[in-house]
């Protein structure tokens, strides 16, 4: 989009050209002015004035004399002349021997230039920069210096910014914002029914979904102007100056109607009001002034508001209730389709391999942002060029999800041979534990080569397709391959390692959750254990019981893993000749596919628990 600015001076600009101004006069004309008061006389002037005994200051050089009046209004010079006896005359005369005469000039010249001509330049540049002020904020009160003044960036049609078509996989969002963007272009198609369009409309979901970037799709597809400014930028540190920019804010969005104003991460000056004292009453001032403007006494005719944020539970009600935001926009994680879409998107950039497969990159990015897809697509890109290649290949994009989830491989990292066995043992217990269950992700990859994220190999499961719901039975099969890799190190070398602490933490994870949030339990049937608050930036939990259901809460946790963990040392047991020889191909390829595991495996087939 094309951004609209106003060219602003800060104040230190206009301070640093009356700065340039008094040293312009000082070093260079004041000098020059000076020097025009000397006056040039010959030798007989200067001995007639010592004989009337009219000489000030005087001060003798090799090649002249220069010296003054008697009152010093006046600075004279000569030339020399072999004359023995002037010094004595001089002497004589009452004339003062100097160093250095400080040159004067006439006193209206003086204080003109010291006094008057700075004050002068100084008020011409105060009222020029009053009244530069006062255009900006428009307004007419110069002592206001522009504060509380909006400083949102307002956008204009552009053929080059980003449209609908730019923007995939929220296809439901891209919907219900075509609608208002049509109802800018045809009110009357709206009118005729007797309907409005919303007043708000709220983006919410986590991060990197692509809010932004469809209130940018908006700005492009809209034909109207399009403010855009940030929650935080209207908070200030003096009271009222936030309620003045959002005052400031729909009152140019007014003039511009009809018009649209995205606020960002809204949540910075929309949390919900306490009513405690003391509070940060900039911040509840801001907010009275915002309700009030979406929908007060006055009318906001024209004025669709966008607003955007990770936080919607923090938002205060009287903001989120219908009349100011109407309409909820969800903007989640994209499905399958929607990965396999934004990967297409964003491949446009690059120059991609014709057998490159954008279903199979969009499987292996299961749980993955548009804004991480997008790093896919350059990390793909950046690892062609190291390799010196222009075209990016299925490997380049496979690589790129590695790094992107575990980071970059450790060239450097070099395990020991004991080290790198218990690795191999450790992640093919992962992988046989997974495969030898019912309805487990089919294995993708697995590696012992370290990794930037700290991981010393990591084992990659592969959904066929995106699941919304996980049975009691999946979600305990997935807590024994995450116990497998200690389960094998106990098997083969009968000694645990502090390689499974990511492990322990997501099993333990899964197994609270089972309990405390799905109703799992046999003791707590139906019964929540556990809130989730800020659902889009972690999902963190609370416990809403007593100590005593907490204490139950642990005991149950513990024999669920515990439970996990002896199935899958189970199966690792009664397929341990398995175990040894994949793990030893590991241990010498360092990598293997998903394929060449699954055949080994089946070579004499394996035990299904």
């Amino acid at each position: 989009m094309k951004e609209v600015k106003s060219p602003k001076k800060p104040l230190l600009y206009y301070y640093g050209i009356v700065l340039f101004v008094l040293f312009l006069f000082n070093v260079i004309v004041s000098p020059l002015l000076l020097q025009g008061q000397v006056v040039e006389v010959d030798y007989g002037t200067f001995l007639d004035m010592i004989e009337e005994q009219n000489i000030g200051q005087v001060q003798i050089d090799d090649s002249q004399i220069t010296f003054t009046d008697k009152e010093n209004t006046a600075i004279y010079k000569t030339g020399t002349m072999n004359d023995p006896g002037l010094t004595e005359r001089l002497w004589h005369s009452g004339a003062k021997f100097s160093k250095d005469i400080e040159k004067t000039m006439s006193p209206f010249l003086s204080i003109f230039l010291t006094v008057f001509l700075p004050l002068l330049i100084f008020v011409g540049l105060g009222q020029y920069m009053s009244k530069k002020l006062i255009e900006q904020a428009g307004g007419k009160n110069a002592m206001s210096f522009g504060m509380g003044k909006s400083n949102a960036k307002v956008y204009v049609q552009s053929t080059e910014g980003i449209h609908f078509s730019d923007v995939a996989g929220e296809d439901e969002a891209k919907e219900s914002l075509a609608e208002i963007v049509d109802y800018l272009h045809n009110p009357e198609k709206y009118t005729a029914a007797g309907a409005s369009m919303p007043k708000g409309v709220l983006l919410v979901g986590p991060p990197g979904t692509g809010k932004t970037m469809l209130a940018k799709a908006v700005a492009g597809e809209a034909n109207v102007p399009f403010f855009s400014m940030s929650g935080s930028e209207f908070v200030e540190m003096f009271v009222g100056m936030g309620a003045s920019k959002v005052r400031d804010l729909f009152k140019q969005a007014k003039e511009k109607a009809p018009c649209i104003v995205f606020i960002d991460e809204i949540d910075a000056i929309g949390k919900k009001r306490d009513g405690q004292l003391g509070g940060n009453d900039e911040r509840e001032q801001t907010l009275n002034q915002l309700l009030t403007e979406m929908d007060g006494f006055e009318g906001n005719n024209g004025v669709i508001i966008l607003a955007a944020t990770n936080r919607p539970e923090s938002l205060d009600p009287a903001l989120t209730r219908p009349g100011r935001f109407d309409r909820r926009v969800p903007v989640e994680l994209p499905d399958l389709k929607g990965r396999e879409a934004i990967l297409k998107v964003h491949a446009r950039k690059i120059k991609a391999a014709e057998d490159v497969d954008f279903h199979t990159i969009a499987r292996m990015a299961s749980g993955a942002s548009g804004a991480e897809l997008a790093n896919i697509i350059n990390e793909a890109a950046l690892r062609a060029v190291r390799n010196g290649r222009v075209t990016v290949n299925q490997a380049d994009l496979e690589e790129s999800i590695e790094v992107v989830i575990a980071g970059y491989q450790k060239k450097n990292a070099l395990l020991s041979d004991t080290e790198k066995k218990v690795v191999a043992y450790h992640e093919i217990g992962h992988a046989m534990v997974a495969a030898l269950q019912t309805n487990s992700a089919p294995v993708q990859k697995i590696t012992i080569i370290p990794r930037t994220s700290g991981a010393l190999g990591y084992t990659m499961q592969v959904e066929q397709a995106d699941k919304n719901l996980l049975t009691k039975g999946e979600i305990e099969n997935k807590i024994a391959t995450f116990t497998g890799g200690r389960a094998a190190e106990e098997i083969a070398f009968g000694e645990i390692t502090t390689g499974a602490s990511n492990d322990i933490e997501q099993a333990t994870k899964l197994a609270r959750a089972m309990i405390t949030r799905y109703g799992m339990s046999d003791d707590f049937d139906m019964v929540a254990m556990e809130t989730v608050n800020n659902q889009y930036l972690g999902g963190d939990s609370s416990l809403v019981c007593s100590a005593e259901t907490q204490k139950e809460i642990d005991r149950q946790v513990v024999a669920l893993v515990k439970a996990q963990h002896e199935k899958a040392k189970h199966i690792l047991s009664e397929n341990r000749a398995k175990l040894d020889e994949l793990a030893t191909f590991l241990y010498e390829k360092e990598t293997i596919t998903g394929d060449e595991f699954m055949e080994i495996l089946n070579q004499k087939g394996g035990e299904t628990a």
